[in-house]
Order: structure tokens, then C-alpha cells, then sequence
């Protein structure tokens, strides 16, 4: 299952680093941060509630940029 976010990062260099600490939390698949759009798309693994998984994101991206918003 993929889905698309609305997400605060301020330059594009934190959007990478933000895309590659997504990908390391578990349930997620595959993940994309655009610093253009503003747009974070994940990929859930198979049987992975988004629900669930997003606030692991949220908190690995925080870890990144500590004022990071992702609106799930």
C-alpha cells in the first residue's frame, strides 16, 4: 500500500536525510520526500497498518529535523 503526506522540511539536503531514515523503520517498504512539493510518499510493507507505522516515521524524521510535521 502507498500513500502520500503532507510534510514540513526546509531544504532538500534534510529531505534526503529524512527519505533515508523512513526507509530504516520497520513496516516501511519504500519511501520518497520531495522538499519541492512538500509530499512524502511511503510504500507499507505487505500487512503493515499505516496507522500504526506513521508515528515511527514521524519520530525518525524528528530525529532529523526536530520540527519536522508530517500530517497523517
Amino acid at each position: 500500500m502507498k500513500k502520500t503526506y503532507e510534510i514540513e522540511v526546509d531544504c532538500a539536503a534534510c529531505a534526503q536525510k529524512m527519505e533515508d531514515a523512513a526507509k530504516k523503520v520497520a513496516g516501511v517498504a519504500d519511501a520518497i520526500v520531495n522538499f519541492m512539493t512538500q509530499k512524502m510518499k511511503v510504500e507499507f510493507s505487505e500487512g503493515q497498518e499505516p496507522a500504526a507505522v506513521m508515528p515511527e516515521v514521524l519520530k525518525a524524521c524528528k530525529a532529523v529535523e526536530s520540527d519536522c510535521e508530517i500530517k497523517f
